[in-house]
């Protein structure tokens, strides 16, 4: 009996011995469980919150606008009229009139040269003509004598017709000492020689004191170009040639052309030349347009920047152009609906004038364009805008700025 009951406390310790260890073991498990459960809750709200932060971006609002059609391109200035000049007599350069590079009115005198071998040739056609005509008087007395003698049969008519040849010769005689004397007489003037045109002079090409030869193919005395109107010369493509031949009979086409560098001022114009065949070997088609240069920014031989305008396209949408992005999928931007989310929408950009684009599908207007920060955005991600446009309306800050993408 004693050793029965020996057993029975045996047992009994042995069971409270492997529930204690249970316990324990429960216990650790527990611990142990509870703190990466604890760690994943701090981990989910810290990505919870990461999604919810805004992205910030700038933007700017879709416009309806009348945007000016232009065809760009480049031209080259060229003068409306050059005069190489060149003397029309032999003779010494004996004086130069003006400087080099020196503006020039119509008519002013250039150069001259020597006068005196020609005014004695005026002098000498002079005096033969002079002689001549006192031949011709008295052979006019001679025929009116003989006439009289032939009338009363004293002189044969053989001697009268004699007298009259006589006289018809020396009539043309002094004719044509009349023509010589008017040739040296401009032989003369030409030793004065006067600007053709109204321009700028160039580089004098011939010293005073020099020798000239009359016409000299190889030597020009100097070369005037005029400036003031002046041209300038560009192509197009020959697939607006159509709409260039439609618009310039309906009224003027206006070309606005600005030189290279810094400070040019744009010049206006309008076009007065189409050329009457295309090139068919760069598929082009030849324009001038004419200026008044009045500002004189514009020079023979220069090349700058041209703009001809083909009127307006009315009520287009426009975005500023660093909110229109390029992708895999052709071009695209970024919208923000009310509640500040974006909306990723593909569209069809048109021309580019003045840093916007055109929007011909896929923006309405009115609508908010994200203009800088596309690179962190995905379709529906919450955006901030910190320039720009309001949150939550559609006008923009009077002081915002201008940001390049």
């Amino acid at each position: 009996m004693v050793k029965f009951m020996i057993r029975i406390k045996t047992i009994t310790a042995y069971k409270f011995l492997i529930c204690l260890f249970v316990c324990v073991a429960i216990t650790a498990t527990g611990c142990n469980s509870k703190t990466p459960d604890a760690s994943g809750g701090k981990e989910v709200k810290s990505a919870a919150k990461g999604a919810q932060r805004a992205v910030p971006v700038t933007a700017d609002i879709a416009k309806l606008k009348n945007i000016p059609k232009e065809i760009r391109a480049i031209g080259n200035v060229g003068s409306l009229a050059t005069v190489s000049v060149k003397a029309r007599v032999n003779g010494e350069l004996q004086k130069v009139h003006f400087r080099e590079g020196q503006d020039v009115s119509k008519g002013m005198l250039l150069f001259t040269i020597d006068p005196q071998p020609f005014k004695a040739a005026v002098n000498e056609a002079l005096a033969r003509l002079e002689k001549d005509k006192a031949l011709a008087a008295k052979a006019e007395d001679d025929y009116r004598r003989y006439e009289n003698l032939l009338q009363r049969g004293s002189i044969s008519r053989e001697q009268f017709e004699q007298v009259r040849a006589n006289l018809s010769a020396l009539r043309a005689t002094v004719q044509a000492d009349e023509a010589v004397v008017e040739n040296a007489r401009v032989q003369l003037g030409y030793t004065s020689i006067y600007s053709p045109i109204s321009g700028r002079t160039g580089s004098l090409l011939i010293d005073q004191g020099n020798m000239i030869k009359a016409n000299d193919d190889n030597k020009s005395l100097v070369v005037i170009q005029q400036i003031q109107p002046i041209y300038v010369i560009f192509s197009v493509p020959e697939s607006n040639l159509s709409e260039i031949m439609g618009r310039s009979k309906k009224g003027s086409l206006f070309v606005t052309v600005t030189p290279e560098g810094t400070g040019s001022i744009p010049e206006k114009g309008r076009l007065t030349f189409i050329d009457n065949s295309v090139d068919s070997r760069t598929g082009s088609i030849t324009l001038k347009g004419s200026f008044d240069n009045r500002s004189r920014q514009l020079w023979p031989g220069q090349f700058v920047n041209v703009v001809l305008t083909m009127g307006d396209l009315k009520d287009v949408v426009t975005v500023p152009s660093q909110a229109v992005q390029n992708g895999a999928n052709g071009t695209y931007v970024y919208t923000i609906s009310p509640d500040n989310k974006v909306e990723y929408k593909p569209v069809s950009a048109g021309i580019s004038y003045n840093g916007e684009i055109v929007i011909e599908k896929g923006v309405l207007a009115g609508e908010k364009v994200v203009t800088d920060g596309h690179l962190r955005l995905t379709p529906g991600a919450s955006v901030e805008i910190i320039d720009g446009v309001k949150p939550g309306n559609n006008s923009i800050k009077k002081d915002s700025k201008e940001v390049a993408s």
